[in-house]
């Protein structure tokens, strides 16, 4: 097994987490979970001078970045992925007060992040309240005939943020016709047809699809037309 390569030259010092077990060239203890390449040979951190830093993972970039500008000493964490065939940063080694302060700091404005996320969260909310209604006129336009109950069912479910169904793809945010009628197709194919049944008995999707085809565009038909005692 060939030993990854060198980690490329960056700005800043870099310490490495090794696939392999490695020793100090210079006090020989080992194996080293980090160390420094030096003159092309490893280095722990005691005798690179860093050993009095704190490993701090990747995850929290906020955390990060202030434990840096709270740090006069730093160093970026990296290790090789042989899959990938380069070096991925891991996190970052830092001063244990510049932490602490960094932690004061994001402590301090945690109280400010949420009531962001709450604000972003009723604005999506909203949003989502005005495309399913939106999806919902569309569907009562294409199909009069449907209950406007349904229609509202139809949306909610095939608009659900997260969701991947067709109301949240590309075409159905712009409510083409196309992703309207795969919504109602869908939901009549489910409920108003034996489908579901077919499928736990074993019908392959393909065949249980055509068996119900007729009974689907039964009820477009129907909804197709004006509801009744609506003029």
């Amino acid at each position: 097994m060939t030993a990854p390569p060198t980690p490329p030259a960056r700005s800043g010092l870099l310490v490495v987490q090794p696939l392999r077990r490695k020793h100090c060239a210079e006090c020989r203890r080992g194996p080293l979970s980090l160390l420094v390449i030096e003159d092309g040979a490893p280095r722990c951190l005691d005798c690179a001078d860093l050993g009095h830093l704190l490993f701090l993972p990747r995850g929290d970039t906020a955390l990060t970045r202030r434990s840096r500008e709270e740090s006069v000493l730093s160093a970026v964490v990296v290790r090789f992925n042989r899959r990938k065939g380069r070096y991925e940063r891991q996190g970052v080694l830092v001063e244990e007060a510049g932490l602490a302060r960094a932690e004061a700091r994001c402590l301090a404005d945690a109280e400010a992040r949420r009531r962001r996320r709450a604000r972003d969260a009723r604005r999506r909310a909203a949003e989502d309240v005005r495309f399913a209604d939106a999806f919902a006129a569309e569907i009562r336009r294409l199909f009069p005939g449907c209950p406007a109950d349904r229609a509202r069912s139809i949306a909610g479910h095939a608009s659900l943020r997260g969701s991947g169904r067709v109301g949240r793809s590309a075409a159905g945010r712009a409510l083409s016709e196309g992703a309207v009628v795969s919504a109602v197709v869908a939901s009549v194919r489910h409920l108003d047809t034996p489908y579901d049944g077919l499928l736990m008995g074993g019908v392959a999707r393909h065949e249980a699809r055509r068996r119900i085809a007729a009974g689907v565009e039964s009820v477009l038909r129907a909804w197709r037309e004006p509801e009744a005692g609506v003029g």
